[in-house]
C-alpha cells in the first residue's frame, strides 16, 4: 500500500479531517464535538472517533466522575496533521484558475 493510500485509509472518511481538526484546538467532550459539525450523525461521529481512536490518531479519556466524562484529544502523530490540514484550508479557499502569490 502507497504512502498516499495508508494516509486517506485513515484520514480520507467522510468527517474524520474535521474531526481532528476540532481536535487541534485540544480536548473536547463528544457533545463538543457533536455541536461543532452540526447536523451530522452522532453515530456516524461515535464511528468516526472510534476509528480514529483505533488508528492511534485520537485518545479516549474516561474520568470517574458522576455524571461520567469522557474527553477526546489527539495523540502526539494526531498533531502531526495540522500543517496538512492548514494547507486544506488554503486550497479550499482558492478559486479555480486563480493563482497565488509566492
Amino acid at each position: 500500500m502507497s504512502e498516499l493510500a495508508r494516509a486517506m485509509e485513515l484520514v480520507g472518511n467522510k468527517w474524520a479531517l474535521h474531526i481532528v481538526d476540532e481536535l487541534l484546538g485540544g480536548p473536547r467532550r463528544f457533545t463538543e464535538i457533536e455541536r461543532s459539525l452540526g447536523d451530522v450523525n452522532p453515530k456516524l461521529i461515535t464511528v468516526r472517533l472510534r476509528e480514529l481512536e483505533a488508528a492511534g490518531l485520537v485518545s479516549r479519556t474516561a474520568y470517574a466522575e458522576v455524571p461520567p466524562r469522557v474527553e477526546y484529544a489527539l495523540t502526539e502523530w494526531g498533531r502531526e496533521l495540522r500543517p496538512t490540514i492548514a494547507a486544506l484550508r488554503r486550497f479550499g479557499g482558492r478559486r479555480p484558475g486563480r493563482r497565488t502569490r509566492r
